[in-house]
């Protein structure tokens, strides 16, 4: 299998933007700290209840990069920006969802 090669034309300066949104997306899991205490207030939750949505997106983090990291060599880096950009984005909506209308199983299904 060859490396992907960029198209003729293709600018390089769309590299580093990328990279710091990736790099910004990883860091959103650990920002979980800035969102619990006011999501416990606003549901009602235990600790243990608001820490399930962080322990399952960690877990999801390590499952994505275990089974992506083989089809990125397969597919190339632009494919899994797109498949991150869409699984991060509705799973970030979802949450939102769920914090918007109170329901506790929308927020850990996001």
């Amino acid at each position: 299998m060859s490396p992907p090669v960029a198209p003729p034309g293709w600018s390089r300066w769309l590299v580093p933007p990328a990279a710091l949104s990736v790099h910004l997306a990883i860091g959103q899991a650990y920002a979980w700290s800035v969102f619990k205490p006011p999501l416990e207030s606003a549901l009602h939750l235990t600790g243990t209840e608001s820490a399930l949505p962080f322990q399952l997106a960690i877990v999801m983090l390590g499952l994505s990069a275990a089974f992506g990291g083989t089809l990125v060599e397969r597919n190339g880096p632009r494919w899994a920006m797109t498949v991150a950009l869409v699984c991060f984005s509705s799973g970030f909506l979802i949450s939102a969802l769920g914090a918007e209308t109170k329901q506790y199983w929308l927020i850990v299904l996001g």
